[in-house]
């Protein structure tokens, strides 16, 4: 079996590349130890909503235990690593690509959110948090009886 290495033309990683490639013969991203393998953080939708903010993150691969929000200073702080089991001797890649990954997504919470009740939910690579807004106090109205 032959294993072949698929690149696609026209990579945009680095300026210089053609000129590497002309010279040494290979990309300068090998140079570096990477592969033309795109690196991004996980997908995030939010919706404001009438009494909270909902915040979903997309975070396929990982398990719940993986996974740590905190809050400090009003900044709202997803973490994940992931760390893949040790190869047994009976194994032996020829490529290896997804042994640990990791990401780190900070979100500033506005004005009038509750940090101290919100609500985390992982289900299906997507995790689910609610961010409850303070409930705005009306105004009381008395009446004074002119007496």
């Amino acid at each position: 079996m032959t294993i072949t290495k698929y690149r696609p033309q026209g990579t945009a990683l680095h300026p210089f590349n053609d000129l590497v490639n002309e010279f040494f013969g290979r990309d300068i991203t090998h140079f570096f130890g990477h592969d033309d393998l795109k690196r991004s953080l996980p997908g995030v939708n939010i919706t404001e909503r009438e009494t909270d903010y909902k915040l979903e993150l997309l975070a396929p691969g990982f398990e719940r235990q993986d996974l740590k929000i905190k809050v400090e200073n009003e900044v709202l702080t997803i973490s994940a690593e992931h760390k893949s089991d040790q190869t047994k001797e009976t194994e032996r890649f020829t490529r290896r690509e997804f042994t640990r990954s990791s990401f780190s997504r900070s979100f500033r919470l506005p004005e009038g959110t509750q940090h101290d009740n919100i609500k985390a939910d992982f289900v299906n690579g997507v995790l689910n948090l609610l961010i409850p807004k303070v409930e705005v106090k009306k105004p009381s109205v008395r009446e004074i009886q002119i007496g």
